[in-house]
């Protein structure tokens, strides 16, 4: 059996940090629109709740289906048991609290952005002046920002577990799955990663004949 740590979607998911800086980015450019129209605490505090609580919440009450990418997730039934160990180590009280560690984290960092914000407003000219578009599109650009780091810190958490731990845990059941977590997106018999892992397969396959041919002749 191939490590866990091979798992496709697990580094699909850590590779999610890249757009994280676009996120925040969006987030600056946003911010930097119009006027303040509320005093700096109530401006700060919308954009938070909005991009920390729903995230926040579901990853304590019912944490992200890690087997789902671009609006589509793979059937419970169809994990295999390294799969359903994985799930094991997404729902635990650590998680729970890297997830509260980072949602203040990122906190700290809207803060700056927004202390930024206005030696960027010529940047945002060309976008129309409303302060309330702004402040509704910086609070969705930082609720992706929260997704983008919320799932790979997750993710980490995965991949630092040694081996012996993992083998040790009993995988999730069926009905678990579906109780405890959050699965979003169309639920389909396979993604993406899962065929490239049979592309490969076959590719090393098609190669073992190659080698035996000179001992044929």
């Amino acid at each position: 059996m191939s490590s866990f740590r091979s798992e496709p979607i697990l580094w699909i998911h850590v590779a999610g940090l890249a757009t994280l800086p676009i996120s925040l980015l969006l987030c600056l450019l946003f911010l930097s629109i119009g006027e303040p129209l509320l005093p700096v605490w109530m401006e700060l505090f919308l954009v938070a709740a909005i991009g920390v609580i729903p995230l926040l919440w579901m990853q304590f009450r019912r944490p992200f289906y890690i087997f789902a990418i671009l609006g589509v997730a793979l059937k419970p039934e169809n994990l295999t048991e390294q799969q359903r160990k994985i799930l094991c180590l997404i729902n635990t009280n650590l998680n729970r609290v890297l997830a509260l560690a980072t949602a203040i984290l990122l906190v700290g960092v809207l803060w700056q952005i927004y202390q930024v914000a206005p030696l960027v407003s010529n940047v945002a000219r060309f976008l129309p002046q409303w302060r309330s578009a702004g402040l509704l599109l910086a609070s969705l650009a930082f609720l992706a920002s929260n997704l983008f780091l919320q799932i790979p810190v997750s993710i980490v958490r995965v991949l630092v577990t040694n081996d012996t731990e993992f083998a040790a845990i009993e995988p999730l059941p069926l009905e678990k799955i579906k109780q405890d977590f959050t699965i979003l997106g169309v639920r389909v018999n396979q993604i993406v990663p899962q065929l490239v892992q049979s592309l490969l397969g076959m590719n090393k396959d098609s190669q073992e004949p190659l080698k035996s041919d000179p001992e044929q002749h």
